[in-house]
C-alpha cells in the first residue's frame, strides 16, 4: 500500500471517528434540527420511518421525541450525513443521501436508512470517503 492511500484512510478513520462522536454528543432534538434543516422535513420524516412531517418538527423543538429505532435512524443519518460533509460539503453530503448509489443496489441512501440498513449505508458512505 502506498503512503498516499494509508493517509488517505488514516484520514477517513479519523473523519469517521469524528462522525460518530458529533452524532453521540447531540441530543437529538437538535439531530432533528438539523436534518430537518439540511434535508428537509418529509425527508427526516421518512428516514426516521414515519408518515407525519410535521412530527419532525415537534421533535426539533424538543416538544416530544422520538421512539427508539426512529432515534437510532436520525442518529445513523446524521452520522453518515457528517461523514460524506467533512470529506466534501453539506451540498454533496445531501445529494448522496437522495441519489442512487450502486453499493446499495441503486437504491438512494436516504431509502436504506429508512428501511433499516444502516450497516449498509455506512459502509457506503466510508467507501465513498476513502474513494472507493
Amino acid at each position: 500500500m502506498t503512503p498516499q492511500r494509508q493517509s488517505t484512510i488514516a484520514k477517513s478513520v479519523i473523519s469517521a471517528e469524528r462522525a460518530h462522536a458529533i452524532t453521540v454528543r447531540m441530543h437529538i432534538d437538535e439531530i432533528a434540527r438539523f436534518l430537518q434543516d439540511n434535508l428537509g422535513q418529509r425527508l427526516t420524516a421518512r428516514l426516521a420511518g414515519i408518515s407525519d412531517p410535521k412530527q419532525v418538527g415537534r421533535w426539533a423543538s424538543g416538544d416530544s421525541a422520538p421512539r427508539h429505532d426512529a432515534e437510532e435512524r436520525l442518529r445513523a443519518a446524521l452520522q453518515v450525513f457528517q461523514l460524506i460533509q467533512d470529506a466534501e460539503s453539506l451540498y454533496t453530503a445531501r445529494a448522496w443521501m437522495i441519489g442512487m448509489n450502486p453499493q446499495l443496489e441503486d437504491q438512494a441512501p436516504a431509502q436504506c436508512i429508512a428501511d433499516g440498513r444502516l450497516r449498509d449505508v455506512m459502509v457506503a458512505a466510508r467507501a465513498y470517503v476513502d474513494g472507493g
